[in-house]
């Protein structure tokens, strides 16, 4: 199942590293793409959304 996250308070590389490393770190993340502002993940079922809008959260950007 794909979803995408809007993200807000990215602005560069940096920040796209961030937060892909730390969704790759959750087990039920199969595939993780992430750009400015927005990162699309595919879990094998339903995703755990206030999770992954936790882990987004604890590294310093928001989940509008």
């Amino acid at each position: 199942m794909q979803t995408t996250f809007r993200i807000k308070g990215m602005s560069c590389g940096h920040c796209v590293k961030a937060v892909e490393t730390a969704l790759r770190r959750l087990s039920e993340i199969e595939q993780v793409k992430v750009t400015v502002g927005e990162a699309v993940v595919t879990t094998a079922g339903p995703p755990n959304e206030p999770q992954i809008r936790q882990v987004i959260e604890d590294e310093g950007y928001e989940v509008v």
